[in-house]
């Protein structure tokens, strides 16, 4: 396993929606591998392909925190097939815009549907924080970063703090 470089905002990768998997093989479950790594070692707790400039639609996210508790899920071609009318707000921070974070609301469940880490097909209801994370996760496969919730003014001065604070640095 290899840690990976995350790509920040503003990059226009960011932006771009991630391409269907056609199959899990040894290839992706190496990159999937690298991304948990890489998501371990940022701290964070959710990756999405994407944001280490791969763009295929592959999430990995462990909510547990502890590394003696840690339950990492792989979810390859994730899609949301229902979401409850009931919403949380969570102050969310993303790896791709370092140090900073806002409150965003989002459905408080979901039931997902996706392939795992042996490309078998999975439906999870998700709920509370892993909710949130999977749907943040999501959101970068289709192109979209939280502070994309977020008024234009406040957005915008994210990224010129994340584009001074990065200048020069190359993030492992």
């Amino acid at each position: 396993m290899s840690k990976l470089e995350i790509v920040n905002v503003p990059d226009p990768l960011l932006k771009t929606m991630s391409d269907p998997v056609g199959q899990v093989d040894d290839d992706l479950r190496r990159l999937m591998d690298d991304m948990l790594e890489t998501m371990y070692d940022a701290p964070g707790i959710g990756l999405a392909a994407i944001q280490v400039a791969v763009p295929k639609r592959v999430i990995v996210v462990d909510t547990e925190g502890d590394e003696e508790d840690r339950q990492p899920l792989f979810l390859v071609n994730p899609e949301i097939t229902w979401e409850s009318p009931e919403f949380n707000v969570y102050n969310e921070g993303c790896l791709s815009v370092p140090e900073h974070y806002a409150e965003v609301e989002r459905p408080a469940s979901v039931k997902v549907k996706y392939l795992d880490y042996d490309g078998k097909e999975q439906h999870q209801l998700m709920e509370g924080l892993m909710a949130t994370c999977v749907q943040h996760e999501i959101d970068h496969l289709n192109g979209v970063v939280f502070i994309d919730y977020l008024s234009k003014l406040k957005r915008n001065m994210i990224i010129k703090k994340v584009q001074k604070a990065t200048k020069g640095v190359t993030v492992l």
